[in-house]
């Protein structure tokens, strides 16, 4: 075999060789990819800090016992390329593979938290419950309405009934702020759409419409008495008779109520007072859902001008045309009250 022949000979060995290394490392490569990690049924949480690098992040899974070595995850990187991982706090659930939570790191999945607003929340209780999930940073104070409301861009002072009852996904180390800022978002989205599809209503602008909204809400909690609560409320602004709803009187009261409402507070002025004002109150009382606005966008025809709580415990009320027939119903309730007082005793 002359000279030259040798020279290709090995070099096509040396080829051979070096493919079936490759190869094998590939498959290697492949193999621990495939891997489920190591986590129990119940699975784990895993939180990449900003700027880790991904050898760091590596050695981290190691560590904290995911993978037994990381020595394929540096040689994917070698060879594959850089591989980015972006910070965040990652859910690892049992089944997962080396490869899927890489995958899962550099897609930037991280575990997502719940926070779910109340349909008639005021924003003292909205407040209250965001300060109390352990996984959003507080930083507002409720003296920080003002310039919340001005950073997102209000033509309103007060921020009663501005953030929609919705149910909001963030990750870990979102804020109080940007929350609110998804809630006023989605707000004004939805009253815009449902104001482009109104009907028949005396309400004459957005805001009014979350304002009685807000009273619809806190009058009732059963979803087919909505539209026929806004329909008396708007057949009676209509006759520019008072509204006469108690919600908005305890909400003149403020943080004070006690849970009685007498007599004399429905005597007593307030601008929210909806027994000596006409009108509708200056803001709304509470934050309302969408089916809430949309009931006082399209109120249910009839002739009925009151209503009043059944007594039945199940939330529903009794609607009446008249006074008189009103009255009767009224009469009926307090029946019903006292028996049921007289049968806890």
């Amino acid at each position: 075999m002359s000279h030259l022949k040798k020279l290709v000979y090995v070099a096509v060995v040396a080829a051979a060789l070096l493919a079936v290394g490759v190869a094998a490392v590939a498959w290697k490569v492949d193999r621990f990819m495939a891997a489920p990690v190591n986590v129990d049924a119940s699975g784990a949480t895993f939180e990449i800090a900003p700027g880790s690098a991904f050898g760091a992040v590596t050695r981290q899974l190691v560590e904290q016992g995911f993978v037994e070595t990381d020595f394929w995850y540096r040689v994917y990187a070698r060879f594959g390329g850089d591989v980015v991982v972006q910070a965040g706090e990652y859910e690892i659930r049992s089944g997962m593979t080396a490869g899927g939570l890489l995958e899962q790191f550099a897609k930037g999945s991280v575990r997502l938290y719940s926070f779910t607003i109340v349909e008639g929340w005021n924003h003292r209780d909205l407040l209250a419950a965001l300060h109390g999930d352990e996984n959003l940073v507080a930083t507002m104070t409720d003296e920080d309405w003002p310039v919340l409301l001005t950073e997102l861009g209000a033509s309103v002072a007060h921020p009663e009934g501005l953030f929609l009852p919705e149910t909001y996904r963030f990750p870990k180390g979102t804020t109080d702020r940007d929350v609110l800022r998804q809630a006023y978002d989605l707000m004004q989205t939805v009253l815009e759409e449902e104001w482009q599809e109104k009907g028949d209503t005396p309400v004459q602008t957005p805001y009014e419409a979350l304002v009685l909204a807000s009273i619809v809400e806190k009058e009732t909690a059963l979803a087919e008495e909505r539209p026929r609560i806004a329909g008396v409320f708007a057949r009676r602004l209509d006759k520019r008779m008072r509204l006469q709803t108690d919600p908005t009187v305890i909400y003149g009261i403020g943080p004070t109520f006690n849970g009685n409402l007498t007599r004399r507070d429905l005597r007593t002025d307030t601008p929210y007072n909806t027994y000596t004002r006409h009108g509708l109150p200056p803001t709304p009382i509470a934050m309302p859902g969408r089916a809430a606005i949309n009931a006082v966008l399209h109120p249910a025809e009839g002739e009925e001008l009151f209503f009043v709580a059944t007594g039945l415990g199940d939330g529903s009320h009794k609607f009446s045309v008249t006074k008189a027939e009103h009255d009767a119903a009224v009469a009926e309730y307090l029946q019903r009250l006292r028996q049921r007082r007289r049968e806890s005793r």
